[in-house]
């Protein structure tokens, strides 16, 4: 694992999720980002083919102390991963330092309490005197000592959907997805106390020059896949008396690029990036407007 000093001077070390939710993601973006690394998942330590990247395959509640021990430059995770280590860190005394490169568009999730589907439901307060479950006693005492209620926690490293039916607890405290896992065991979700998607935290120190200019590249990459995935490409054609109402039904859009079409000097070509969605009953006011050849493309790469 050490490297000489040179090499750490050059090269940018980055810790991201072994396995779990947020790998196949995180996979997709380096690969979109030009990034090419070995996919065998079995080796803890990855190097890229075509840049001087490491990439550490780790568990993803290793990944914040990684980046506040500087032995990662930057670490790819969880926000409810990175809070609830940051708390337990801090009441152990070691350091909780970082900087938030960026927010990620994929891992969205919520830490939410959920209860036997019997159960009614009014507030936070029906926890009061009751023992929840959960991996995440951070983040639930944070929200539970907000509104004002004493509860017990009980600790459970995995399965915490199963406590309520085992009698371990009353309640559970989990993250969601799709819900569908508290459905199967006779679970319903009733408030949600944290919401959270994946970030790239790195170190709270600068950089080497070298990895700086890395880091930066890979960052301006990094925002580009990203605003590709929020973005589409519309084309149409469109009467031109019709522009400035066609236009305004565009969501997020840029300037339209306008091109005559050959022989309908009445009628143009209509290309504009758009970063938000174009709903069908958007497309089918287009339509109804005079507009035709409505083609909506997605976008793999884009620089501003």
């Amino acid at each position: 694992m050490s490297m000489s000093n040179d090499q750490s001077k050059r090269r940018l070390r980055i810790a991201m999720q072994k396995s779990g939710r947020l790998t196949d993601e995180t996979e997709r973006l380096f690969k979109s980002c030009g990034i090419k690394i070995n996919e065998n998942r079995d080796h803890l330590l990855a190097h890229a083919e075509n840049m001087p990247i490491d990439i550490l395959r780790v568990r993803d509640d290793d990944i914040p102390g990684l980046v506040m021990d500087h032995v990662v430059d930057w670490g790819i995770v969880g926000q409810n991963v990175l809070e609830e280590t940051q708390m337990q860190r801090a009441l152990d005394g070691q350091p909780t330092g970082f900087n938030e490169v960026c927010k990620l568009n994929f891992g969205d999730c919520r830490l939410a309490i959920a209860i036997p589907q019997e159960q009614e439901w009014h507030s936070l307060k029906d926890l009061e005197g009751k023992k929840i479950a959960t991996t995440y006693p951070h983040l639930l005492r944070r929200a539970l000592t907000a509104a004002g209620v004493s509860y017990k926690s009980v600790l459970l490293t995995g399965s915490v959907e199963v406590a309520p039916r085992a009698e371990l607890a009353d309640a559970i405290c989990d993250l969601v997805c799709t819900g569908a896992t508290l459905q199967a065991n006779g679970l319903k979700e009733v408030e949600t106390i944290y919401e959270s998607q994946a970030v790239i935290i790195a170190r709270d120190q600068e950089l080497f020059p070298e990895k700086k200019a890395l880091a930066d590249k890979i960052l301006t990459r990094l925002r580009g896949v990203m605003t590709a995935k929020e973005s589409k490409y519309i084309m149409m054609n469109a009467p031109r008396a019709k522009l400035q109402e066609i236009t305004a039904l565009l969501p997020g859009a840029e300037a339209p690029t306008i091109m005559q079409l050959e022989g309908e000097p009445e009628r143009v070509a209509l290309h504009v990036v758009s970063r938000e969605k174009l709903f069908w009953e958007t497309m089918e006011s287009l339509k109804e407007l005079g507009a035709t050849s409505i083609l909506v493309v997605p976008i793999e790469k884009m620089l501003d």
